[in-house]
């Protein structure tokens, strides 16, 4: 039996089967979802993720897209890594959505792409310690956190990070100012 993870919500346990197989768009599409007293156990591969019950309940009650507390399974390297991959995606379809703005479901995937890479951004920030500006190395424990961390280290600092936020909510809200939405 694999070892199994602990994932605050359902949204960061595909998150992480996708990272985990990187390669494989779309993998997490594939896991295998039960639920037991517990609450869900997802699979995928040699994976097993559990999300208990009430850290689903929790995160929805508090509208926490990738639940509360700290990530057991992502570390902030991979946060900001997933944010950027959403603030892409936001920025390509608003494009897209700008040529065409009679998509309602277009409009929704645009605005959900730059909450997305909000909350991943608040992910990577509640690693650091109060009053820190910077993250010890062993903050990242995955090859692709410790790999950003290495090679654009100015990418993982709480300046950066915070301004990230700041312009990815502020994007979120100026695109739904300019559709009237």
């Amino acid at each position: 039996m694999p070892e199994r993870g602990l994932a605050r919500s359902l949204v960061e346990a595909y998150v992480y089967f996708d990272l985990a197989h990187a390669g494989e768009p779309g993998a997490s599409r594939r896991a295998e979802v039960a639920q037991d007293e517990d609450g869900w156990v997802l699979r995928l591969g040699g994976a097993e993720v559990l999300v208990p019950q009430e850290a689903e309940a929790a995160a929805r009650q508090l509208e926490l897209t990738f639940g509360s507390g700290l990530s057991e399974l992502i570390d902030p390297g991979q946060w900001v890594l997933i944010a950027a991959t959403y603030a892409s995606r936001a920025l390509e379809g608003a494009l897209f959505y700008a040529a065409d703005p009679s998509d309602p479901a277009g409009f929704d995937k645009v605005a959900a792409d730059w909450r997305f890479a909000a909350d991943a951004v608040a992910e990577a920030l509640k690693f650091f310690p109060d009053g820190a500006t910077e993250l010890a190395p062993d903050a990242f424990w995955t090859e692709m956190g410790r790999s950003l961390r290495d090679s654009e280290p100015d990418r993982v600092t709480r300046t950066k990070l915070e301004s990230d936020l700041s312009f990815y909510r502020q994007s979120l809200d100026d695109f739904r100012r300019l559709h009237h939405r």
